[in-house]
């Protein structure tokens, strides 16, 4: 970004930070067009990301954490999730302890619609991790956990400037996890 760049530290913060931008926007890139490819819109391809987070965690999300998350209201959330429901690409269960709360998950044509759009990717994605000792990737895996923690501090910093709620505990915790 725009940092001074007078020794090697400061120039490989300055290159580390740089890499970080461009591939959150060439990631955005690639999801864009999975999106393009599939009918869906920016709230569509975030809800899929928190649906999918949540199961990674085995925390499946309800439509009101949904709602919070992408801060839409009631019934935008459930105009979303009867959208991407009858895509096929999530599906909504009853909660076998209480009938009345539903949990948001991936259905099987979703998840093999990203299945086969990602798996290119994800084969690239281990062809160079695969060039990293054990060591080196604990190494990466706690720098991005402490970046993503980062970035989540500093947009809710944002959202409380703009005088939006704050997040359920339960919720960030989640997604939190979903990032280790």
């Amino acid at each position: 970004m725009y940092r001074r760049r007078d020794d090697r530290r400061a120039r490989m913060i300055a290159d580390i930070t740089n890499d970080l931008r461009r591939y959150a926007a060439d990631a955005q890139h690639v999801g864009h067009a999975f999106a393009g490819l599939h009918g869906l819109n920016a709230t569509d391809l975030q809800a899929l990301i928190a649906v999918m987070d949540a199961e990674l965690v085995g925390e499946p999300i309800t439509p009101g954490r949904l709602g919070e998350r992408l801060n839409l209201s009631s019934g935008s959330v459930t105009a979303l999730i009867d959208r991407l429901e009858r895509a096929g690409h999530i599906r909504r269960d009853r909660d076998t302890a209480d009938r009345r709360k539903v949990f948001l998950r991936y259905a099987d044509r979703g998840a093999e619609l990203a299945r086969s759009f990602f798996a290119p990717l994800g084969r690239r994605n281990d062809q160079v991790m695969a060039r990293f000792s054990d060591e080196e990737l604990e190494t990466v895996h706690r720098f991005m956990a402490e970046m993503v923690t980062s970035m989540r501090e500093h947009r809710n910093a944002m959202r409380a400037a703009r005088g939006e709620p704050p997040k359920h505990a339960a919720e960030a915790g989640a997604a939190d996890r979903a990032a280790d």
